[in-house]
């Protein structure tokens, strides 16, 4: 990656009116900022207590000859640059209906970020919060409003986004890529638009009142994953000074088939899906073409990252189990409910004996241990299990592993949470049961926005939130979710048992009650 993204301008903020609270807005006037490509101005909340700056170029347009290739320095500019509306999102299908966006929509020119900070003196050195947005490496964008970091600032930290390249902009591999490469490398654009974020960052967030020496990645789903990447990769991992990852890390499946010559065979077919015959007349299509193929093919031709020798120089398990990661404090976990019945069961009838069917196909000859810590004692028993195990080969074992490993070769503090709070079921919707803390039910919590989504919200969802905020902002601060007012989270390690803190109503921690279970997985997972 071009290490001159120095040069370079990030950012973009968020907020609008009706967000958070009743209809909070926000002034047009805000600070002037420089940065080291030139001035921005940007808006103020209207207390004038945060300072919010959007749409802010981190790295030059991805397009034309630049489509497929590390991210690129800004050039500077003259005069004060509007940072008051957020950059456009990368290109992407609609995939995800919960996604609500509040850009003008999609295009290749998409590389921009957004900062949040409490009003403050340029020397303030205020910790850095960087999110990093999931959808699986094929959607998302800086511009939801349930990733608003209004709230978070207020809590004493600075926050920043980033959008980055998705899908088949974001991690394209093909042999004539890895050729024309200085580093002998192709795909993982998009992690690699993350990393020159972090490198802005590290230039340039001084000058909003934050400390480019105490900076904490965090993400949920893909973003999770991506800060498992972040910190094995040695273009990034010395960019950070703590870690957080929600429902989401590079082990597992994460990376089945991700070698680059394999992923190199599967861009050369697209190009001949294409009708092209060099990545030349590839770039020449227009970006929508390109999308529309790859999403009409998506079944043949999957574009996430991979282990392309220079971003990621091998296997994150070998990276992790080396000590060549970044040795920082992590904090990560996943949701109750990640899994379900439906999941598991797929188009097959809820039944024992299907149960049992399935349980032989995913672990052949160990499948009587699998039962048993798998039981089917019941009918209540049988789908507790059946979510459990949905849950770990969708998300959680990967995430179990990426904090089992952080814990053996980090050398830092680990935590470990399990969030049980389950979001209210909209008005009229009965639904079967208890609501499930479902895959990003957390990120409204994180972020204090509950109100960007219309639910039943209830006093305790509030608290729970509230308490998030303080546990979350702790931890950029001094590297432990710890702190007056708050229940004690221990530390997720041996001679204490492996404690779990469960966010919910009751915040606490236990003993993890699914230890036998993961180490059960892990002995049958691919490495």
């Amino acid at each position: 990656m071009a290490r001159g993204i120095k040069k370079t301008l990030r950012f973009a903020l968020a907020i609008t009116c009706g967000l958070v609270v009743a209809a909070p807005c926000y002034s047009a006037e805000g600070s002037e900022v420089r940065t080291q490509t030139g001035a921005i101005q940007g808006t103020s909340s209207e207390d004038g207590q945060v300072q919010i700056f959007k749409g802010v170029p981190y790295a030059a347009p991805p397009v034309g000859a630049l489509r497929w290739k590390e991210p690129q320095p800004v050039p500077e500019w003259d005069g004060v640059r509007k940072a008051t509306k957020f950059g456009a999102r990368c290109m992407q299908g609609w995939i995800y209906d919960d996604m609500v966006f509040r850009d003008a929509g999609p295009s290749e020119d998409c590389l921009y970020l957004n900062v949040w900070t409490p009003k403050a003196a340029a020397g303030a050195k205020l910790p850095v919060m960087v999110w990093i947005y999931g959808g699986g490496f094929q959607a998302g964008a800086t511009s939801e409003p349930r990733q608003d970091g209004e709230r978070l600032a207020r809590l004493g930290v600075v926050v920043v986004s980033m959008n980055y390249r998705l899908g088949i902009f974001g991690f394209f591999s093909h042999p004539e890529l890895t050729k024309e490469s200085r580093h002998h490398a192709s795909g993982n654009y998009g992690l690699l638009d993350q990393a020159a974020a972090l490198e802005w960052i590290r230039e340039n967030i001084a000058a909003f009142g934050g400390d480019p020496q105490k900076v904490t990645i965090f993400g949920e789903s893909a973003g999770s994953v991506s800060v498992s990447a972040l910190m094995a990769s040695p273009v990034s991992k010395k960019l950070m000074a703590r870690a957080m990852g929600e429902s989401g890390a590079m082990f597992g499946k994460a990376l089945k088939d991700g070698m680059l010559r394999e992923t190199e065979k599967t861009g050369s077919e697209f190009a001949k899906v294409m009708g092209v015959k060099s990545i030349e007349q590839l770039r020449g299509l227009d970006a929508q073409s390109v999308l529309d193929a790859a999403l009409k093919n998506e079944e043949q031709f999957k574009f996430r990252p991979n282990i392309d020798g220079y971003f990621l120089t091998t296997r994150p398990t070998e990276i992790y189990s080396r000590g060549e990661l970044a040795h920082v404090p992590l904090l990560a976990g996943w949701n109750r409910d990640e899994g379900s019945v439906e999941d598991f069961f797929e188009k097959e009838p809820v039944t024992k004996d299907n149960y049992v069917a399935k349980m032989k196909k995913l672990y052949w000859d160990a499948v009587g241990e699998a039962l048993r810590l798998f039981p089917t004692g019941n009918e209540r028993e049988m789908k507790n299990s059946a979510e459990l195990i949905s849950a770990a080969n969708f998300i959680a074992y990967g995430t179990w592993k990426w904090i089992e490993m952080q814990g053996k070769t980090g050398g830092a503090a680990v935590y470990r949470y399990e969030f049980d709070q389950a979001p209210p079921r909209a008005e009229g919707d009965s639904g079967e049961g208890d609501p499930p803390a479902y895959h990003s039910a957390e990120i409204e919590f994180v972020f204090g926005v509950l109100d960007s989504k219309k639910l039943p919200w209830r006093a305790e969802d509030y608290e729970v939130s509230k308490l998030m905020g303080i546990y979350w902002t702790n931890f950029a601060k001094t590297g432990t979710p710890n702190g007056p007012g708050v229940p004690d989270w221990p530390r997720y390690e041996k001679r204490s048992g492996y404690l779990v803190m469960h966010l919910g109503a009751k915040a606490h921690a236990a003993a993890d009650s699914q230890r036998k279970q993961y180490e059960f997985l892990d002995r049958m997972s691919v490495k």
